[in-house]
């Protein structure tokens, strides 16, 4: 039977009790990190599809769309229709910008051949799809688990790892499930840190403060991204965000088609 005077001895010390509470918070601020990067890149990834697939298409709609106002002012003369002329094609010359808008279907030199090719009813290759798969997300979460520079305290450790797991993103981001593996190696041949001494109470509760601050910023993050359009339209398919696309191409085409036969009417009527 334990005397009250030895339950106490054995009970752990107040800063041992705050080094527990530092590393879980650690732990959870890294599985947070985990998960809004990884919704990240699903984000980046969709987004692209979308500004691949259906870019061209809504390209084409504005060009018909001007070319009908267009060919409705050279019928009318109508100074309103004219003007409204003038707006439409304004919208359809490029912009100060106009590679940021549109990321990857447009850059200096103009149209990229995928653009082209919608709009002159060509055919286009498909867009291709970068998705992580099963394995490069179970490699990326050990990996950001086990190099996190925010696991210890040394300085040159941290840039270390700093620079490892900007390669891991990177492979994470294209979906490189071999780099990854790559990764994985070089990390269980490199260097072993040593273990972090327990830490002085006012230490301990400044790291806390910290991890509180970056799980803040990263509520930021995390509330910008599903916010975001492109994080709407997930969620309206976020078992199959590819059959959506296919869903809001038919309708575009759609629109397409109802516009070129608008357009080929105007130009018979001249």
């Amino acid at each position: 039977m334990t005397t009250p005077e030895a339950e106490q001895s054995q009970a752990p010390r107040p800063e041992e009790r705050l080094e527990r509470a530092v590393r879980a918070a650690e732990q959870a601020l890294i599985e947070y990190e985990i998960a809004v990067e990884t919704f990240r890149v699903e984000v980046e990834n969709f987004s692209r599809l979308h500004e691949q697939k259906l870019g061209p298409l809504y390209l084409r709609i504005e060009e018909l769309d001007a070319r009908i106002a267009e060919a409705k002012a050279a019928r009318t003369g109508d100074p309103e229709d004219i003007r409204a002329a003038d707006e439409a094609r304004a919208r359809v010359l490029p912009m100060p910008g106009v590679e940021e808008l549109l990321h990857g279907w447009m850059d200096g030199d103009g149209l990229f051949p995928e653009a082209v090719a919608m709009l002159t009813e060509q055919e286009v290759r498909p867009p291709q799809r970068v998705r992580p798969s099963e394995e490069a997300r179970r490699l990326y979460r050990e990996l950001a688990r086990k190099a996190h520079p925010d696991l210890v305290q040394d300085e040159a450790e941290q840039e270390r790892r700093e620079e490892f797991l900007s390669r891991v993103n990177a492979a994470y981001a294209r979906g490189d499930e071999a780099l990854l593996r790559e990764l994985a190696e070089e990390w269980a041949a490199g260097p072993v840190p040593p273990e972090r001494r327990p830490s002085r109470a006012e230490e301990l509760y400044a790291r806390l403060e910290w991890l509180s601050e970056r799980k803040e910023l990263l509520g930021l993050v995390a509330k910008e991204l599903e916010n975001g359009p492109i994080a709407g339209l997930l969620r309206l398919a976020p078992d199959d965000p590819d059959a959506l696309l296919e869903e809001i191409a038919g309708r575009l085409q759609k629109d397409v088609a109802e516009r070129e036969a608008e357009l080929a009417a105007l130009l018979t009527q001249e």
